[in-house]
Formats: C-alpha cells, sequence, structure tokens
C-alpha cells in the first residue's frame, strides 16, 4: 500500500472507532490533530499532503462544523484541494445538517456509524488494496450439451490473459470436470473451490488471487476431483466480488441449470454468451436456458456454432447464425466455427484457444476488440489492472 487512510477528527470516540475499523480492514491510517484555522493556511496545514494522496480521506463530522473546522466560512477545502474519496462520518442520524457539511468539504458521501460500519470497513479495504473500476465480466453457458461453453470460456479467458490483461476464469459448473483439467494444469498447486465454499462477506481481492493456481498467464478457481461441494449464493457473492475488484477481466463457465450460486453469478455479470449450435432442437433447449438466465442477466447474446458439431453429425435441420439468433430473441455476438483437432490438443494438455490461428482464438480477439476500450484492464507494473472506462459495446 503506498498510501494510509488519513483520518481528521478530534472526536476521541470516534477515532477509536475508525482505528477499528481500519484495522478490521487491513488498512494502516495517519490521524490529522486539527485543522487549518481558514484556507490561506492551507497549504500550511501538516496533513495537507496527505489530504491530497491518501486513497480515502474519512473526515469526522466534529471537523466540519458551520462555525469552523473544514466546513466553516472560508475554511473549507480550497478549490484545487477538492478530490474525490472524501468522507465524512458522523453518528447523529437525525442531525439533517451533516448532509450540508458533506457538500461543503466537497465529500462524495456521508456516513453515519454505526449502522454503516461494514459497508465502511469494505471501503476502507477497497481503497487499501488499490481497487478502481471492477473488472468486466462475462459469464459462457451452453444452449444444450456439449455446445462448447467451456471451451470458449477458456479460449477468451487465455486470448484476455494474452493481451496483457489482468484475467480470472472462475468455474461456476460443479459437474463440468474442472476447468484446470481442460487448461492442463490439474496439478499445478493453488486453492481450488472447496477451500471457498463457506466464504461469508468481503474476500481481500489481493490474497485470493495470489491463493489460486496460475495457468498460462491467468488466474483460475476450478474444481478439485474430491467429492461434489455445494456452493450457496453468499460463498459465489463473496469470491465473485474477489475476482471483479481488482479490474481487468473475470470469465464465469456455468452450467445450464439455475440455482442459487449461479442466480448470483448472473446478477453480477456484464455480459453473458449463450453458445448455440444452429439446429431446431438445440434452439428449442436453449430458449428454457435463456429465459431463466434473462430473468436476472440485463445483457444475453447468442454465439452461433454452425450445425452438426465437431464430427458433423446433426442433430436437426441447420439454421443459419443469424435466423438462430432471432429464433432465440437474442442478438448475435457472432458465429464460431468447430476447430479440427481441438479434442486431440486438449487431451496433450494443450489448452482451448492455444492455437492464434484457430477459430477459437480469431472468436475470442474479436470479441475482445469491441468489449474493451483500447488498452482497458491492462496489467501495470505494480500488478493492478488500470480497470475499464466503460462497459461492453460487443
Amino acid at each position: 500500500m503506498a498510501e494510509n487512510v488519513l483520518i481528521v477528527t478530534e472526536d476521541d470516540g470516534l477515532l477509536d472507532d475508525l482505528l477499528r475499523l481500519c484495522a478490521a480492514a487491513g488498512a494502516e491510517a495517519q490521524v490529522a490533530h486539527g485543522v487549518p484555522a481558514d484556507r490561506a493556511a492551507w497549504a500550511c496545514w501538516s496533513a495537507a499532503e496527505a489530504w491530497e494522496r491518501a486513497p480515502l480521506v474519512l473526515v469526522g463530522d466534529d471537523c466540519a462544523g458551520v462555525a469552523g473546522g473544514l466546513a466553516g466560512a472560508g475554511t473549507g477545502p480550497p478549490r484545487g484541494a477538492r478530490r474525490a474519496g472524501v468522507l465524512l462520518v458522523g453518528r447523529d442520524m437525525d442531525d439533517p445538517g451533516v448532509w450540508e457539511r458533506g457538500v461543503r468539504i466537497g465529500a462524495e458521501g456521508v456516513v453515519l456509524l454505526p449502522d454503516a460500519e461494514s459497508w465502511l470497513t469494505g471501503r476502507i479495504a477497497d481503497a487499501a488494496e488499490g481497487v478502481g473500476n471492477p473488472a468486466l465480466t462475462v459469464g459462457v453457458f451452453g444452449g444444450r450439451g456439449g455446445a462448447g461453453a467451456s471451451t470458449l470460456a477458456c479460449a477468451l479467458a487465455l486470448s484476455s490473459a494474452r493481451a496483457g490483461r489482468r484475467t480470472v476464469l472462475i468455474d461456476g459448473d460443479p459437474l463440468g470436470g474442472g476447468l484446470d483439467v481442460l487448461l492442463g494444469g490439474e496439478r499445478t498447486e493453488g486453492l481450488r473451490w472447496p477451500a471457498f465454499a463457506e466464504s461469508r462477506g468481503r474476500v481481500g481481492g489481493a490474497a485470493f488471487e495470489e491463493s489460486l493456481p496460475r495457468l498460462h498467464g491467468l488466474s483460475v478457481l476450478s474444481w478439485d476431483r474430491g467429492d461434489s461441494v455445494t456452493i450457496s449464493g453468499d460463498a459465489m457473492r463473496s469470491v465473485l466480488g474477489a475476482a471483479r475488484r481488482r479490474g481487468g477481466v473475470v470469465v464465469v463457465d456455468l452450467p445450464r441449470r439455475m440455482d442459487e450460486a449461479v442466480t448470483e453469478v448472473l446478477a453480477q455479470l456484464d455480459l453473458g454468451l449463450l453458445v448455440v449450435p444452429a439446429e431446431l432442437r438445440a434452439v428449442a433447449a436453449s430458449h428454457r436456458v435463456a429465459g431463466r438466465a434473462r430473468m436476472v442477466l440485463r445483457d444475453l447474446r447468442a454465439v452461433v456454432r454452425p450445425p452438426g458439431g465437431p464430427q458433423g453429425a446433426r442433430y436437426g435441420r441447420g439454421l443459419d447464425e443469424h435466423e438462430t439468433a432471432r429464433l432465440l430473441g437474442l442478438p448475435l455476438a457472432g458465429e464460431l466455427p468447430w476447430e479440427t483437432g481441438l479434442t486431440e490438443a486438449v487431451d496433450r494438455g494443450v489448452p482451448p484457444g492455444d492455437d492464434e490461428r484457430g477459430a477459437l482464438s480469431r472468436f475470442a480477439r474479436e470479441f475482445w476488440e469491441r468489449a474493451l476500450p483500447a488498452g482497458a484492464g491492462r496489467t501495470t507494473p505494480g500488478g493492478h489492472g488500470e480497470g475499464r472506462d466503460g462497459g461492453a459495446t460487443a
């Protein structure tokens, strides 16, 4: 952590509470004793530099009084010192003047304790981690079995990591055999889903990512080969929140069935991709999957595969990609051809999308070019992603 959270208060009780919350969030704090007498004295204030550099500034309401302090007449922060990441912290929920004082000091919000302790702890932890914009989060699931959703999820994650983005791949299907196997890394050390099955509340993003297997330049949360473990909605919320918090890209491979954990993923997705072979029976099956997903997911698009499957055996009359998307009532994200030799390559430990000239790799590159602004989510020397400047536009 480059800088400490700055606390500005003369209230000993409030200071104790804020220091306790900082400790709970794993953040160090710098305490400013006293405030500038007026704006002219701002440059001489001992905490002026910390005010500018701290990832988060917590101002006690006692230092934002109308008659003096940071919000008094002529004593608020100079225009050049107004910044994001300032919160006014108070205790009196019946005092309407606290909101006016928050505006005067340029606070982005008012926090009232003890009711908002949990929220404030998370906000402090985010600041300590250097959290910026959340990751662009994409979910992939198949309209029918064998559509190739897992292979597409792996190819998307591999392509994102290859482009220099901080990337996390999450296996949301406990019956899928494990994405670490598909990536040829089932023996790679790191935690799998059972270690996070009881997660509740906030999970630290940096610690979470460092605990996962690292494969082909991306972090992978997969299943082990032990007994099936049930993942609750709370556990999925905690894990996905940790994965998204540090920016870049998160790809989630999802099952066709809906349960509490899958519903939680759908609620956090920016974009869902439904992989559908262009055949009448596949479209009929995909209708049910799409209908359930769209009850939660706002942006769902179709990835259409040519009829016939990887071996050329058809399940029914073939359609083209536009007709398939129209029948499903979904926007078309693109057509994804079947890639010859993929099964044999995976058996040799070569991950899907490894061949940069193959259909999977081409589709993934073109998808990210449309979905992400140039340079978004690229890994910086400090290890944090730059985040993203906007939502998906693919």
